[in-house]
């Protein structure tokens, strides 16, 4: 069937209209932990530790394990899609455009699109582990998906640095 384009056919488009819709066959159902694939700091550009859930089958969003070390934070980072990290562990604080706010374990922390933002860990001895969110692979697909790192700066700097841009 042609979704669209010269070979549409209103016939096929109506063929796909039903009462009832069957269960979902798209495996694995369960990514176990030791199956999340590391993604490697120098290729994103963040310095935390991500690993993704590539392998469920999710057609519009990614789901990350983020580990940000002792002290340390993400980079300085914008992108279209929307995301929400649950605090698994660990204390810190997030810097989004200009306002900075605190957070912990089981809080949960947003991020609009297209807004500077930072995460910190604010711990000397542990580290900090997010569950991550993102509607990425919804943007991708519909090919508005962008992301910009300005690595590891402030905001006020990452401004400077890239300026304004329309959204």
């Amino acid at each position: 069937m042609a979704g669209s384009g010269n070979n549409f056919q209103v016939a096929d488009f109506l063929g796909t209209l039903a009462d009832t819709v069957p269960p979902g066959a798209a495996r694995p159902l369960v990514v176990h932990a030791d199956q999340l694939m590391p993604l490697p700091a120098d290729q994103v550009h963040n310095p935390t530790a991500l690993a993704i859930a590539g392998r469920l089958p999710t057609v519009t969003f990614e789901i990350f394990r983020q580990t940000i070390p002792a002290g340390l934070s993400s980079d300085m980072q914008r992108h279209h899609h929307e995301t929400v990290h649950y605090v698994l562990s660990g204390t810190g604080h997030s810097e989004i455009e200009d306002e900075t706010e605190p957070w912990g374990s089981g809080d949960f922390i947003y991020t609009p699109p297209w807004t500077w933002h930072r995460h910190y860990n604010d711990s000397a001895a542990e580290p900090v582990e997010f569950l991550t969110i993102e509607n990425s692979r919804l943007l991708g697909a519909l090919g508005v998906g962008r992301r910009q790192s300005a690595g590891l700066v402030t905001v006020a700097q990452a401004r400077a640095r890239f300026g304004k841009e329309p959204q």
